[in-house]
């Protein structure tokens, strides 16, 4: 146990310094051009900061995933013509011919059954990482240390500033001073706006890049249980989450929401 729990430490460790070392920057650069260290709306804006920096380097994933989403939706008429084929046939070489037509269905149209959970899988870990950053900045601050990239007068500046009135390291179950009702309050609007927003963007993501027929398709089907029981794991999952990671989780999602707008879904080829 000991051995697991140091081998992740040791491979989220410099997804801690670098989420913390984005943060820093913001909050240096914000704090530079007038706007007080400690107070909590320069730490949100570079939570915020640390949304644009990540969302903006996966771009190029984003659009992956739509080419392989479009890909998923032509390639629907042949994977229903090969599941028609194989009705009924239940014994193991059909089933194995099966599955290598399968596969290369998905290789002719450039995508796979994986593609719309890529750009969550990659940002998982820097969720993962601010959650262990904001989860421990009261008791660095007891012990006087830094975390990752911040120095322990960041720190401390971090554990001190509230909006309103509630502390940014704070979460709904654990609290973390401050004024307990604004967290509270706080928390739960924030968990709202995070699980709906969520929801949202998937169903947006389902709705202008399938087909009736893809739609209509065994895989389509197990998306449509993600798309409620994801919102319902982040919005339980929520009441752990520091109030800062509330807002980095609903920040991302209003940016996928964003450029699901402007991207040109129809003009893309497959």
């Amino acid at each position: 146990m000991g051995v697991s729990v140091d081998v992740l430490g040791a491979i989220m460790a410099p997804f801690k310094w670098l989420v913390s070392a984005i943060m820093v920057g913001f909050h240096d650069g914000l704090s530079a051009i007038g706007m007080s260290p400690a107070n909590g709306w320069t730490w949100t804006l570079s939570i915020i900061g640390l949304v644009l920096v990540i969302r903006a380097a996966l771009i190029p994933v984003f659009v992956k995933q739509i080419k392989a989403q479009r890909g998923m939706q032509l390639l629907q008429p042949d994977l229903k013509k090969m599941q028609d084929k194989y009705q009924g046939k239940t014994d193991q070489l059909s089933r194995q011919a099966m599955a290598q037509e399968q596969m290369a269905l998905y290789r002719k149209h450039g995508t796979n059954q994986f593609s719309a959970c890529l750009p969550m899988l990659i940002q998982m870990p820097f969720f993962f990482a601010l959650f262990q950053v904001l989860s421990g900045i009261s008791s660095a601050k007891v012990s006087g240390q830094g975390i990752g990239a911040m120095s322990a007068e960041q720190v401390k500046q971090f554990d001190e500033s509230t909006i309103f009135g509630a502390p940014l390291s704070a979460s709904l179950l654990h609290g973390g001073g401050g004024n307990q009702t604004a967290v509270w309050i706080l928390s739960i609007v924030m968990i709202l706006a995070m699980t709906a927003s969520q929801f949202i963007t998937q169903k947006q993501i389902m709705a202008r890049n399938m087909s009736e027929e893809a739609l209509a398709s065994p895989f389509m089907r197990q998306q449509k249980m993600m798309l409620y029981i994801l919102p319902v794991v982040f919005g339980v999952g929520g009441i752990n989450f520091p109030i800062g990671v509330l807002i980095y989780w609903t920040t991302t999602n209003l940016w996928t929401m964003g450029q699901q707008f402007f991207v040109a879904w129809d003009r893309m080829g497959p």
